[in-house]
């Protein structure tokens, strides 16, 4: 292992190294706690939760509503501020800042850098909830308005966008763009100890880096596992549509295992040759389904939905956001608190992401692209979508009505389409993309807690990456076994609550470094 000089703590006087080359730990093997305590409680988890199944199911479906009712106030703050920030960073001096150095140059292109944020970030959720959420908030409405009206349809499309817009992506970017900083401008290792050198200096190679790299594996892992489920679930349901195969919790095993097994193959390939590849593969097939569905259903109306849309986002963004004496308990504790744990639980995954693809932009380009690009298409996603649902229950079509009343979402997309032309092969195209996305969620995590566990360095051993992408496979089955997806969100609340509280420090962080940099 190359030994490098520790950095000096910043400061006003700190002559700031560029460079990636530098991102071996500083002389300290410090991945020798991280991957051994991360793997072992891993494991222990796995087989707790597998040899006791029934405990584990009563355990987490109690937990995630305990946790969702009393940390609603704390997550709803949090995630507001992290706007803010956001915000104010994009729009201060300090937006000027190149990640890399003044001279540093994009690696990726802006078609495949969008490709892999996208595909980190949206993935498997947005086939799963694009047509269930809005149709789901427009027949049980928050803000107390009256369920099944107009207002009702255009709040649906907009409380589903505030569910993935801007909130997801502005914890998405703190993350992103602190890893990013600390790693290309500093020469600091691509882990999430590295952006609190400014609080804690040359500490962060003990205890407590471990403790941040340590909880951000598993709040990682635990927010892949649910997407994971989700995604077991809704391939599950669309093979008993096309071909009969009944959704058992074997046939949910298996398609794990499949598509876990494809993931290793990608993870070993690498961030270019597979991660990449696969993500320009699903976006592209994920705008053509958009498309299909824009052109093929009430395309006007869909069109006409979109840009109203835009207006009703901005308009209910804030009651939505408000914590204050909220009646609407039903959506605010089991969509909106769910959602932004999950988010936080997710942010390491993305952030390190997006970081490591991120060079060479500027931290208002970083910002700007990272919360209103995907905020539109999240919002042109809902509307083509929801919207095309909810014409489709107007003109007197109750498919996807009756996967809400009846509680199956996993069936909510195919309903869909069992009323556009040629609704065989396009639900088998769907199936194909979201299995796209499966693997995609699956290598690309699997590759962040590499890094994470191997002190920051960007290609991680390969024995390395099977372990993890094995046993995120594992942890998603355990915990479908262990309660299904009521347990695999109760994880994700769980551990998202203490890594928030790494969030809010890390902006903290953050802004001591941005404001010493030479601008």
């Amino acid at each position: 292992m190359p030994q490098v000089e520790q950095p000096a703590p910043l400061s006003d006087t700190t002559d700031y190294q560029i460079g990636q080359d530098n991102i071996q730990p500083f002389g300290l093997d410090i991945h020798n706690l991280v991957f051994p305590v991360s793997a072992v409680c891993v494991i222990v988890f796995v087989a707790l939760t597998l040899l006791f199944q029934e405990q584990a199911a009563t355990f987490f479906n109690e937990l995630r509503p305990l946790l969702t009712t009393q940390l609603d106030w704390f997550f709803v703050v949090s995630v507001n501020f992290f706007i803010l920030f956001c915000l104010f960073l994009a729009f201060s001096k300090l937006g000027k800042v190149r990640i890399g150095g003044k001279d540093a140059k994009p690696e990726f292109s802006y078609p495949g850098w969008l490709a892999m944020l996208f595909s980190a970030g949206i993935g498997i959720g947005l086939m799963f909830f694009g047509v269930l959420e809005p149709v789901t908030h427009m027949l049980n409405p928050p803000l107390g308005v009256e369920a099944g009206t107009e207002e009702a349809a255009r709040l649906g499309i907009a409380a589903a966008t505030f569910h993935w817009g801007m909130s997801a992506w502005a914890v998405y970017a703190v993350v992103g763009l602190a890893l990013a900083y600390f790693s290309f401008n500093h020469g600091l290792p691509l882990t999430l100890r590295s952006a609190f050198y400014p609080l804690l200096g040359d500490r962060v190679w003990g205890f407590w880096g471990h403790l941040i790299d340590i909880l951000a594996v598993f709040a990682t892992i635990f927010g892949l596992a649910t997407s994971l489920g989700y995604g077991a679930e809704q391939v599950a349901a669309g093979l008993n549509e096309l071909f009969g195969i009944k959704p058992s919790d074997m046939v949910k095993i298996i398609l794990i295992v499949v598509i876990t097994l494809v993931a290793l193959v990608s993870v070993v390939a690498g961030l270019d040759a597979g991660v990449k590849r696969l993500s320009e593969i699903n976006m592209v097939m994920a705008v053509m389904l958009l498309l299909f569905v824009l052109f093929t259903g009430p395309t006007l109306e869909l069109l006409s939905k979109f840009v109203v849309g835009l207006g009703d986002y901005l308009k209910y963004s804030l009651p939505l956001s408000n914590p204050v004496g909220r009646e609407d308990t039903g959506f605010y504790h089991g969509w909106t608190t769910f959602y932004w744990a999950w988010w936080i639980a997710w942010s390491p995954f993305v952030g390190m992401f997006i970081a490591r693809i991120s060079r060479g932009r500027t931290v208002r380009e970083f910002v700007i692209c990272t919360l209103i690009v995907p905020t539109l298409f999240c919002l042109l996603w809902m509307t083509v979508f929801g919207g095309a649902a909810i014409e489709q229950m107007a003109a007197g079509y109750d498919g996807v009505r009756d996967t809400v009343q009846n509680w199956t979402p996993e069936l909510s997309l195919y309903r869909l389409l069992d009323q556009l032309p040629m609704s065989f092969i396009v639900s088998l195209i769907s199936l194909v993309l979201i299995v796209i996305f499966f693997v995609t969620s699956s290598d690309s995590g699997s590759l962040v807690i590499d890094t994470i566990t191997a002190g920051g360095i960007l290609n991680p051993p390969v024995p390395q990456r099977v372990f993890w992408c094995t046993f995120e496979g594992l942890v998603a089955i355990a915990l479908l076994l262990g309660g299904g997806l009521g347990a695999l969100q109760a994880a994700t609340v769980s551990t998202g609550f203490p890594f928030c509280i790494v969030l809010l420090l890390m902006c903290l962080s953050l802004y001591k470094g941005l404001k010493h940099e030479q601008i």
